[in-house]
């Protein structure tokens, strides 16, 4: 079809062609952001929603307590065992001292030495006590690190239990959510697609086609890319049956639409010839034949023999004479080419040869 246009108005399209998408661009901007923020006329709900508030307010609280006790118990613990420790080599070292000490005076045999004898024996005896103050300190607050920690298992083990049971009714809810902002969505672009369908249809060609066509690309775009990614799976049930029905109703509607074009067709074909050329739009009849395609039944023709005057399918005339100088010429131009004199109108070709003659 460019080929039968004027350079000026295939660059005019081109312009015309760059609104089209800038003004779907910002259509779909625009169509972009509202999508986006659709989800926000719901409220984010989380699971502790469906929790028992009081029940788990007191776990967390205990979850708390005994992870504090247990961080308590556990620097006690080192504190106790690093005092173990120490008493334990007091205690070991005063052991020594006195085992080396009472082997010196088995030897001298010195009775004087009895009351000192006396005396490091409580010093040990004390040590000793105070190691098992020690030992005892540390088992104690092994038993708080204990028993803080089987409290805390506690407490985790009846807030799980109630995830548990509120994790079913927070993933309905969630489902039902997701449903609501679909429908959102759907009840947004689908409307879009209809006005889209119906400007195609009727003023696709009309004098404002640039912003129809960019009002076109939005709607599609709004559609397949900003509603199809947010349809429900539901396992994938959701989705194949959605593909199915849309298929069925695309299909059904090619289905419809080549029959009514066939059905078109045949009705034209059955027109005369000079009727049905009239009926062809200039630029279409063009373009067609530029494609070596026959302007009226659209099949391939060979129109590079120079000898096919006539579509060997339909019987339309695809090329004449000039009634002023007799130069083969296409049928549908509307000046010769070679002489410049006007072609006869489709509807006076049966007055082509009296006009010849004079």
């Amino acid at each position: 079809m460019s080929n039968a246009l004027r350079l000026s108005e295939k660059w005019f399209r081109r312009g015309l062609w760059l609104v089209a998408f800038l003004f779907a661009w910002f259509l779909t901007g625009l169509g972009s952001t509202i999508v986006g923020d659709l989800p926000q006329v719901e409220q984010q709900r989380s699971l502790e929603d469906f929790m028992d508030a009081s029940r788990t307010a007191a776990l967390r609280q205990t979850l708390k307590s005994t992870e504090q006790a247990a961080e308590d118990a556990q620097a006690a613990l080192e504190q106790a065992q690093l005092k173990l420790q120490t008493a334990r080599a007091d205690n070991r070292a005063a052991r020594e001292t006195f085992d080396n000490w009472l082997a010196t005076r088995r030897a001298t045999q010195r009775p004087e030495q009895d009351d000192e004898l006396l005396q490091r024996t409580r010093e040990l005896d004390g040590l000793r006590q105070a190691e098992r103050d020690a030992l005892a300190a540390v088992q104690r607050q092994q038993q708080a690190a204990l028993d803080a920690s089987q409290a805390s298992q506690r407490a985790q083990a009846e807030l799980g239990r109630l995830q548990g049971a509120a994790r079913e009714a927070y993933r309905s809810a969630q489902r039902a959510q997701e449903l609501r902002v679909f429908g959102y969505r759907l009840a947004l672009t689908l409307p879009l697609l209809v006005v889209a369908g119906w400007l195609f249809k009727k003023h696709r060609q009309g004098a404002s086609w640039p912003f129809v066509w960019g009002f076109i690309f939005f709607a599609l775009f709004a559609f397949f890319v900003e509603l199809v990614p947010y349809l429900p799976s539901y396992g994938g049930y959701v989705r194949y049956i959605v593909g199915i029905v849309l298929t069925v109703i695309g299909g059904r509607y090619a289905i419809q639409a080549l029959q009514r074009y066939l059905e078109r067709q045949k009705q034209a074909e059955a027109q005369p010839d000079n009727q049905r050329r009239k009926e062809l739009d200039y630029d279409l009849a063009q373009a067609r034949l530029a494609k070596n395609v026959c302007p009226g039944c659209e099949r391939a023709v060979d129109l590079k023999d120079g000898k096919t005057d006539f579509c060997p399918h339909c019987g339309l005339c695809l090329f004449d004479r000039c009634g002023h100088c007799s130069t083969r010429k296409s049928a549908f131009a509307r000046y010769c080419f070679a002489c410049g004199t006007a072609a006869v109108p489709a509807g006076r070709a049966e007055d082509a040869p009296a006009q010849t003659a004079t």
